[in-house]
C-alpha cells in the first residue's frame, strides 16, 4: 500500500480512488508537486524494446517518461538530439556514425556510455531477442567505439533507420544493470535515463514516478507523476470531473465539450498522427473483392465525423495522414452505397441474403471507437452485410494480430509518429510483417522492393502507387485521422503531442 499522511487523506477526501486490493491513490493536486493522469491503457511490461506492448503507440508516453530514445522528437514531431547528439550516413551509405551524449547518468547513478548504445542496438537486432522490429535494427552491425563516437557497417540499407531511433522500440537500455539483474529483475525494478524514475508500480492499477534530479534535460516541473490506468472512458470522465485526476485523454467528445466549459477545467483538441482503420484479413468473405469494396464504399465517414465525433476528426482514404511523407490527396474512396449494393448483388448477396462476418473492436480506448463500429455495422446492414461485433482489450488485438488470427474485419488505432510510409502502409499491409494480416503475393511484390530503396523520390513515389493499388482493391479500410481531446485542471499547463498522448515532462504548473 502506498504510504500517505493523514493530511493527504483529508485533502483527498472522497475523491480518493481505490484501485485494487490494498492499493489506494489519493486525489492529486497539481497546485503542489504532483500531477495525476487518468490514462486509457494499462502497462503490460517495463521493457520498451521487446514484446507486443513495445509497439503500442499509446504506451509510449509512459515509456518516454522513464527511458530516453536514441533520437528525440519535439511535440510537433520535429526530430532533435536525444541520447545521440549527432548521427548520419557516410556518403556511400555503407556506414553510419553516431555521437553519444556526455554527462548522462542512469537512474541508479552509474554513468551512461557508448557501450550502452551499442549493446542496445545489438540486442534489438537479434532476430530471436523479442524485439518486434528486429529486422530493422539488424541492418547495421560491426560496431566500433572511439570515446563517445560510434561507427557501424550498413549490412542492408534501411532508409528509415534513424527515424526508428525516435520511434517504437528505439530506446537505450542499461547494459551493466540489465546483465546483472536479468529480464525479471528489470521488470521488478526498471531503470532508464529519462526525466522520471519508477517509484511504485501496481499492475493494472497505477504507476507512480518521481522526478530524476540528475536528468540531463533538466529536472521536470512536477516532483511526482501518477499514471492511473483507466481503460474505461466513462471512468476517465469521472476522474477529471471529480478532481481525482489532473489530466485525462481520449474522453468522448460530447463530454469533452461539456467539461472544458466547467470552472477550473480546460481542454485542447489536437490533430495527432493516429489513424482509425479497419484491418481486413484475407480469409473467408474478404477474398471476394466485391465484398471488400462494398464494405469500404458503404461507410459514410463524414457522417461519422460530424455526428459521432462532433467534427473532431478528418476522413481519410489511405493509411497516410496529411502530415505523412507519402500522403496523396488524389486517392479518394467515395461513399457510394448504391454501388455497394450492385457489387454485393454481383456476388450473390443483398439485404435479404447478407454476407456475414465478425468485426472486432476496442471499447473506450479511443473516443467513440465502439460507437463508430456500431454505426458502420448499421451502414453495412443497409447494403447487404451482416457483421457481428466482438469487443476485446487492445492487448488481445496485438496477440491475435501477431498470430494472424484477427476476425475478417478488425477496428484499430494505428499510430505513426515518424510519418514514414513504411511505418504506416508498409507495416500494416506487407504480408511478412508481424503487424499485418493481409497476405497476398500481388501486394507483397509491390511493397518488397521499396524497403531498401535508396532513391528517396522513387521510394515515396512507389509508396504512393502502393496506396493507390490498395484503395482500388480495398485491402484495408482507412477511416479517419484522429484529433485527441485532452482535459486538464487549469492549474496544469499541458503541451499537446502530435505523436499522441501528452508527456508529463512537457507539463508544468500553470500558476
Amino acid at each position: 500500500m502506498i504510504d500517505v499522511s493523514r493530511r493527504q487523506l483529508l485533502q483527498g477526501g472522497l475523491a480518493s480512488l481505490l484501485l485494487g486490493p490494498g492499493v489506494m491513490v489519493t486525489a492529486a493536486h497539481a497546485e503542489g508537486s504532483t500531477v495525476t493522469i487518468a490514462y486509457n491503457v494499462n502497462l503490460p511490461s517495463w521493457d520498451p524494446t521487446t514484446g507486443l506492448s513495445a509497439v503500442n503507440p499509446t504506451i509510449q508516453a509512459i515509456y518516454r517518461s522513464v527511458f530516453d530514445q536514441f533520437i528525440g522528437q519535439k511535440p510537433d514531431l520535429e526530430f532533435q538530439p536525444g541520447l545521440l547528439t549527432e548521427w548520419g550516413w557516410s556518403d556511400d551509405k555503407k556506414q553510419v556514425h553516431m555521437t553519444v551524449r556526455d554527462g548522462v547518468k542512469w537512474h541508479d547513478g552509474t554513468p551512461f556510455t557508448a557501450e550502452d548504445v551499442v549493446w542496445s542496438l545489438e540486442r534489438a537486432g537479434k532476430m530471436d531477442g523479442g524485439n518486434p522490429i528486429a529486422f530493422i535494427w539488424s541492418k547495421i552491425g560491426n560496431f566500433k567505439i572511439d570515446g563517445n563516437k560510434i561507427t557501424a557497417d550498413v549490412l542492408q540499407f534501411e532508409p528509415t533507420l534513424f527515424k526508428w531511433m525516435a520511434f517504437l522500440t528505439g530506446y537505450v537500455m542499461p547494459k551493466a544493470y540489465y546483465e546483472k539483474v536479468g529480464a525479471e529483475g528489470f521488470e521488478a525494478k526498471p531503470i532508464g535515463t529519462g526525466p522520471y524514475m519508477v517509484d511504485q508500480f501496481e499492475r493494472n492499477a497505477f504507476v507512480r514516478l518521481k522526478a530524476n534530479p540528475d536528468y540531463w534535460g533538466g529536472k521536470p516541473a512536477f516532483d511526482t507523476v501518477v499514471f492511473k490506468f483507466v481503460p474505461d472512458a466513462t471512468s476517465r470522465v469521472a476522474e477529471i470531473e471529480s478532481g481525482s485526476s489532473d489530466v485525462t485523454v481520449d474522453v468522448p467528445f460530447e463530454e469533452y465539450d461539456r467539461l472544458k466549459a466547467k470552472d477550473g477545467l480546460a481542454g485542447v483538441v489536437t490533430p495527432v498522427s493516429d489513424i482509425g482503420m479497419i484491418f481486413l484479413n484475407n480469409d473467408g468473405p474478404m477474398l471476394d473483392k466485391n465484398v471488400r469494396m462494398a464494405a469500404a464504399i458503404s461507410i459514410d465517414k463524414k457522417a461519422i465525423v460530424d455526428k459521432l465525433l462532433r467534427g473532431y476528426a478528418t476522413p481519410i482514404s489511405t493509411l497516410e495522414a496529411p502530415e505523412y511523407t507519402a500522403f496523396d490527396p488524389s486517392i479518394v474512396v467515395p461513399y457510394d452505397p448504391e454501388k455497394a449494393k450492385e457489387l454485393l448483388k454481383a456476388s450473390g448477396f443483398g439485404p435479404d441474403n447478407p454476407v456475414k462476418f465478425a468485426i472486432q473492436t476496442t471499447r473506450g480506448l479511443k473516443p467513440k471507437d465502439y460507437e463508430m463500429v456500431q454505426a458502420i455495422v448499421g451502414m453495412w446492414r443497409k447494403v447487404g452485410i451482416e457483421a457481428e461485433i466482438e469487443v476485446y482489450e487492445i492487448a488481445k488485438h496485438y496477440e491475435l494480430r501477431a498470430a494472424d488470427k484477427l476476425a475478417p474485419a478488425a477496428f484499430y488505432n494505428w499510430g505513426n509518429a515518424i510519418g514514414d510510409p513504411t511505418t504506416s502502409t508498409g507495416f500494416a499491409m506487407f504480408g511478412p510483417s508481424p503487424h499485418s494480416v493481409w497476405n497476398t503475393d500481388d501486394l507483397d511484390g509491390m511493397i518488397g522492393p521499396l524497403w531498401g530503396e535508396a532513391d528517396e523520390q522513387k521510394r515515396i513515389g512507389g509508396w504512393k502507387a502502393v496506396d493507390k493499388y490498395i484503395a482500388e482493391n480495398a485491402y484495408v479500410i482507412p477511416l479517419i485521422q484522429y484529433q485527441q481531446p485532452i482535459l486538464f485542471k487549469k492549474t496544469v499547463k499541458v503541451t499537446p503531442n502530435v505523436a499522441g498522448s501528452p508527456e508529463p515532462a512537457q507539463m508544468s504548473s500553470a500558476s
